[in-house]
């Protein structure tokens, strides 16, 4: 039984990194239809788009995934309240908790400074003596159709760090990335293009505790850092450094046509940057840790004023 689950599960993984970003939700459900022993294993090991809950005791918005779920209920990080309502549901040591508080303000500024708007959640918990987890999420919809231009964008990062062989001069941090992004055009019928994909990547430091600092706040801070700039320069130059490409090609075959002659270059263009920037380009070879599971809203019906659960 076991083998079956292992082969059923490495089946569905496969398939899933075939399947565009905008579409993953719908297809994890589909394959859990049809083969629901592997519903566990399955869900631990993919990663879909983030999604937004609201906190209306803190009246703040925080992040869903594994390590904030118990069962159907999510845990605030603000409040440490489930949501639903969940009496006996798990929560982190004092010590944890205490830490989950500071690192949540320092990444809520860092969100505010590199995002300039969005959402973030941190999650700590203890995994034995002197090991530590933490996850850092964040959430930011890019929406142009507001000001009139036909483009959306998500982008959805994913940090898990373990910390361990903890000392009084520092530690060492083992950090896996995730970054789920999407973009694409609304309204615009002969332009119509969807682009998506996730990168995984994966370090590992052995740092120092600078001064005072025994809550490994600013090392987990520079390492999530300089793991997101790496992740965005990648991006930057798949995205943009093909679709510049498409464009200078696209430019050569045309030549000073006309007006006339322009749309089968359109279409010309949408064929070359959907092959182009597929989402086997962007996908990578291995999937996160985390887990987004539950009915709750989704980006386009978002509303930040609503509250959603009562108690």
């Amino acid at each position: 039984m076991e083998d079956d689950i292992e082969r059923d599960t490495e089946l569905a993984l496969d398939l899933l990194r075939r399947v565009p970003v905008d579409r993953m939700e719908a297809s994890i459900s589909s394959i859990i239809d049809i083969a629901p022993h592997i519903t566990e294993d399955l869900l631990g090991q993919v990663d879909q788009p983030l999604k937004i809950a609201h906190d209306r005791y803190a009246k703040r918005d925080f992040l869903l995934c594994d390590y904030n779920r118990d069962g159907n209920s999510y845990r605030s990080p603000w409040t440490d309240r489930y949501f639903p309502k969940l009496s006996s549901g798990c929560k982190p040591s004092k010590m944890m908790r205490d830490l989950e508080v500071e690192f949540n303000e320092a990444f809520d500024i860092y969100r505010d400074l590199y995002y300039e708007g969005g959402v973030s959640s941190c999650y700590l918990w203890d995994i034995e003596d002197d090991v530590f987890g933490v996850c850092v999420l964040f959430k930011k919809i890019q929406d142009r159709t507001k000001r009139g231009e036909p483009m959306l964008g998500n982008w959805d990062s994913t940090h898990i760090l373990e910390v361990y062989d903890i000392t009084e001069e520092g530690a060492v941090y083992q950090l896996t990335s995730t970054v789920l992004i999407t973009l694409k055009s609304v309204g615009v019928e002969e332009a119509n293009v969807f682009l998506g994909g996730f990168f995984t990547r994966q370090d590992t430091r052995e740092m120092k505790l600078s001064g005072e600092d025994h809550t490994h706040l600013t090392n987990i801070g520079s390492f999530i850092e300089d793991m997101e700039d790496k992740i965005r320069a990648e991006i930057y130059a798949l995205y943009f450094g093909k679709t510049n490409d498409i464009v200078n090609l696209l430019r050569i075959r045309s030549g000073v046509s006309s007006r006339a002659e322009g749309l089968p270059g359109r279409g010309l263009l949408v064929g070359d940057l959907k092959s182009s920037l597929s989402f086997d380009s962007l996908s990578a070879s291995s999937y996160g840790e985390d887990e987004e599971d539950g009915e709750y809203y989704d980006d386009e019906e978002y509303d930040e004023e609503a509250e959603y659960y009562d108690e």
